[in-house]
């Protein structure tokens, strides 16, 4: 089993490793699912990849775009990655290889990250 890890030291902004790699995400949040605290619906699949631990020291967060169906897994590229300016919880961008524009992300991903300030890292 490979285990990722995104740790972002003190004074350092962001870690994009992981772009341009494959990763296995857990969909934990499928698309049309409703967030468990707030009142949201997800409009893409959201999960996690399994065995990484992130800033915010929880496994990394993923969102899962060009899928239009609801997930319990996925195997894909992450193409980018949403970095929240204030908080230690960035979210990675995972497609089928698929590329998708920063404005494209954030349309498609404001549903939860109109909430934080955040810019979109690629490498």
């Amino acid at each position: 089993m490979t285990i990722y890890s995104i740790i972002k030291p003190q004074g350092i902004k962001e870690n994009v490793d992981l772009i341009g790699s494959y990763v296995d995400v857990k969909i934990d949040r499928p698309m049309g699912s409703k967030h468990p605290k707030h009142n949201f619906d997800y409009l893409v699949n959201y999960g996690f990849v399994p065995n990484t631990l992130s800033g915010d020291l929880e496994e990394v967060d993923v969102y899962v775009l060009g899928v239009d169906v609801p997930l319990d897994s996925y195997h894909g590229k992450v193409i980018a990655i949403i970095h929240r300016t204030y908080d230690n919880d960035d979210k990675l961008i995972v497609t089928n290889g698929r590329e998708f524009t920063d404005e494209q992300i954030k349309e498609l991903t404001h549903f939860q990250e109109q909430y934080f300030e955040s810019t979109i890292l690629r490498k």
